[in-house]
């Protein structure tokens, strides 16, 4: 019909252009990645005339982005891994089993949620640097824990409240303990959810840039995202090596959205409907 036809044109249009604008800042960095230092000043506008690969080379070796992806991705599998294991565990107790106090805990998390980290960084910072935990790997995961296992913990729960307490209840007059209900039957029920978080838990680790510069000061333990803040500096005369940085740090990003596009939208949305 014609007015339905005319509400899609009008719905389209706006997303398009939010679209083109999302997509043109990537486009454009791509493109001074593969220029020269003169081919940029002369105009940083017009499409690069070859696909050229020495300023990506100079940017993962010689600037150190190799060490940095290391130490991000060492970062983020095993902070995401203890987030993982720790929010589905308290996901589980909190959404099925009967224990005073549980509600005040859940609220605990909740409240969480809503404390910004620049709160609680000054105090964090001293005890992790009390505890000698300052410019280690250990300290850093710890610190990215803290900071998103209320979000993990809230979305665990969320999820195991729309399994039903029959199973739980079946599985333990079967004999199980509440280990062995969690292992062979909450674990494997919970993998679509943990998927969906632990996706979204690993983007926000990869993404920041405040914890780890609290945490990591030292110039080889930089995660991938202070390293392409520090090219700023280091090459800002050569901008086409620094586009190949943040060109580095990126991709990892936008394969992930590109692949699990349907376990991230089920991540944002868990919890926010019922069965």
């Amino acid at each position: 019909m014609p007015g339905r036809r005319l509400a899609r044109w009008v719905a389209a249009v706006p997303m398009a252009v939010l679209a083109l604008a999302t997509i043109y800042p990537l486009v454009f960095t791509a493109n001074v990645a593969m220029k020269t230092r003169r081919d940029y000043v002369l105009d940083r506008f017009s499409p690069a005339g070859s696909l050229r690969w020495d300023n990506i080379a100079e940017a993962w070796a010689g600037a150190g982005m190799a060490r940095f992806f290391v130490n991000s991705f060492v970062v983020v599998a095993f902070a995401v891994a203890l987030l993982l294991l720790l929010g589905s565990m308290a996901g589980f107790a909190l959404s099925q089993l009967r224990f005073r106090g549980s509600s005040v805990i859940f609220l605990g998390c909740l409240a969480g949620l809503f404390v910004p980290f620049q709160v609680i960084m000054v105090p964090l910072t001293r005890v992790m640097a009390d505890s000698g935990l300052i410019d280690t790997y250990p300290g850093l995961i710890l610190a990215y824990v803290a900071q998103f296992l209320p979000f993990t913990v809230f979305l665990m729960t969320s999820h195991y409240r729309t399994i039903p307490a029959e199973i739980v209840d079946a599985a333990r007059i079967d004999g199980n303990t509440v280990y062995g209900v969690y292992r062979r039957i909450m674990l494997p029920l919970g993998v679509p959810a943990l998927l969906s978080v632990g996706i979204l838990d690993a983007l926000f680790c990869w993404n920041d840039v405040l914890i780890s510069l609290l945490m990591m000061p030292s110039p080889e333990h930089r995660t991938l995202m202070i390293g392409v803040n520090a090219l700023r500096g280091q090459y800002s005369d050569d901008i086409p090596t620094f586009a190949s940085g943040v060109l580095i740090a990126a991709v990892p990003v936008l394969m992930i959205y590109l692949f699990l596009q349907r376990q991230i939208a089920d991540g944002v949305t868990a919890g926010s409907t019922k069965g």
